[in-house]
């Protein structure tokens, strides 16, 4: 074999391996997703092999046959890397790598990987070190296989096995330590989400490179990075909306799920989705052109429920339609989701109708309300102009009573003593039912 330390990162020739217990999720490119991962975390595709089994082989997880017909592939290629669209277990990766004498890496692996490099900010990258550690304590031991290349026989026993024992602490002590101060951050994550309850916020959620850093600039005109890479987002951006007829609310970019997201990354990230957490409206933004929009969704909505935040009030956006190769498997699209907001966030269309939408969904949990205060009280009026919107006033003597909807959420701030407040009063008008969003068929209780 080939010396294997010749070549840098950026040029590693791979191989991508799938064995599918089920039916492949994409029949046409079963490991179509597993190369956009291997791409973007820097290596070259030369080779790619599948198997479908009952159970996986407990030793290589392939059959014994394939790891001799995997072997010939890497060596055919010259390759330097294996890559299983699969989650191994330690020794399955360490008896694999003894077969084939170059390195085996997992999806979780290389989602990690692709992770540690693209994290930007100090949150990000603790989060990630503390998801690579977890992953990386039960393999410590494949790790410290150097030492069986010592030709020192039983003498350096001892030594190695004192040497993975103290590195085991210190991992086991680094995974507290960031667990304490994402911890921290996450508290301060929470009070910092908490304290915007004076606007309405919307969270933008979806699987990776749906496109949602480009609704985001689109809706808000920020010039925040968007690229057509899996996980070119890993934090939280959030800016201010000016939604038509509505005033300013919080819109939210989330860092990006994919189908077997390791946990370890979910539980990592926790202080960086509490955006989600807290909104008051979700936008599940789903690529209508990927031929795995409707696995990706499902992705999502598996992450979501997860999280503790499946039953949010939430709108299915189907973006990319320009991108959709005919009308025909468009018009399929759309009648599978036919509650969802089909639009095109880089051309435009279908923003006006998404705004409106998300303007009815918000409108949920509004309260049509009279307040009654002193005229002079320019702080509560201009607090009600604000965070409301005021439909008319009426003047009498020394009062003033302002017809306004307001959310409801923030209708116990108003002081006691300074106004009074009581439902609006339509005269000879039936009280006004509200009205579901026709992109969720099934509204749930505004939070």
């Amino acid at each position: 074999m080939k010396d294997r330390n010749r070549k840098g990162v950026q040029s590693e020739l791979a191989v991508l391996v799938g064995v599918f217990l089920d039916a492949p999720i994409d029949p046409e490119q079963p490991l179509a997703e597993l190369a956009g991962l291997a791409a973007t975390a820097g290596a070259r595709v030369v080779g790619k092999l599948t198997q479908r089994r009952e159970r996986p082989d407990q030793t290589t997880y392939l059959g014994k046959g394939k790891v001799g017909e995997l072997r010939g592939v890497v060596e055919h290629h010259d390759a330097d890397i294996v890559i299983f669209d699969n989650d191994l277990s330690p020794a399955q990766i360490r008896n694999l790598e003894q077969a084939l004498e170059v390195k085996v890496l997992d999806r979780s692996e290389v989602i990690l990987d692709i992770f540690a490099a693209r994290a930007r900010t100090y949150e990000a990258r603790l989060a990630v070190e503390l998801a690579q550690l977890e992953y990386s304590l039960p393999r410590l031991k494949r790790m410290w296989t150097h030492l069986s290349r010592l030709k020192m026989g039983i003498g350096m026993r001892g030594p190695g096995e004192k040497q993975l024992e103290v590195d085991r602490r210190l991992v086991e002590k680094r995974i507290h330590d960031l667990k304490t101060e994402l911890a921290e951050i996450h508290s301060r994550r929470e009070r910092q989400v908490a304290s915007r309850h004076d606007h309405m916020t919307v969270s933008l959620v979806g699987y990776t490179n749906a496109g949602k850093s480009t609704l985001l600039n689109a809706m808000t005109g920020a010039d925040e990075l968007a690229e057509d890479k899996l996980f070119a987002t890993l934090d939280t951006r959030t800016r201010r909306w000016r939604l038509p007829g509505w005033g300013p609310v919080l819109l939210s970019d989330t860092v990006g799920f994919i189908r077997d997201l390791p946990h370890r990354l979910i539980a990592s990230f926790k202080a960086t989705l509490e955006e989600t957490r807290q909104a008051d409206l979700l936008l599940h933004v789903a690529d209508a052109s990927s031929p795995l929009v409707d696995v990706q969704i499902a992705a999502v909505r598996g992450v979501l429920e997860e999280l503790g935040v499946d039953e949010k009030d939430t709108l299915l956006v189907l973006n990319k339609l320009d991108a959709v190769p005919d009308l025909v498997t468009r018009d399929r699209i759309l009648a599978r989701y036919p509650h969802a907001i089909g639009i095109s966030a880089r051309s435009g269309a279908g923003l006006a109708e998404l705004a409106q939408a998300v303007s009815n969904a918000l409108g949920r949990g509004f309260r049509d309300v009279d307040v009654e205060t002193d005229p002079g009280n320019g702080r509560l009026l201009a607090w009600l102009g604000r965070h409301g919107e005021v439909l008319s006033r009426r003047f009498s003597d020394d009062r003033v009573v302002v017809h306004c909807r307001v959310p409801a959420a923030l209708l116990g701030r108003i002081p006691e003593g300074e106004a009074t407040v009581r439902p609006h009063a339509h005269p000879d008008v039936a009280p006004a039912v509200p009205q579901p969003c026709p992109s969720d068929p099934e509204p749930h209780p505004a939070p």
